[in-house]
């Protein structure tokens, strides 16, 4: 913001990187809970290979939370001083 930066493109930048870093987590989680519930399907009797719904219900429970987690921060970095925060530098 010190260097012409608008609020929202703060908000935006910051957000952005989070959900860049939650998005590739939950494809990696997402990849690795799909090998694990075929190889428990195999072992276990009863466990459903893949339930697609329980799947895509917890994709959107955990983005939900790593936009509240990154939206925080976010908020926070829009109200701080330029000035204080180059005086602290």
């Amino acid at each position: 913001m010190a260097l012409g930066a608008q609020r929202s493109d703060v908000l935006r930048l910051v957000i952005s990187s989070a959900l860049k870093m939650a998005a590739v987590g939950l494809a990696i989680g997402l990849g690795i809970a799909g090998l694990l519930a075929r190889a428990l399907s195999a072992v276990l009797f009863g466990v459903v290979q893949v339930d697609a719904s329980v799947f895509l219900m917890l994709t959107a429970v955990l983005a939900t939370v790593a936009v509240a987690a990154a939206y925080v921060p976010a908020r926070w970095a829009t109200n701080v001083n330029p000035v204080q925060a180059l005086r602290y530098e």
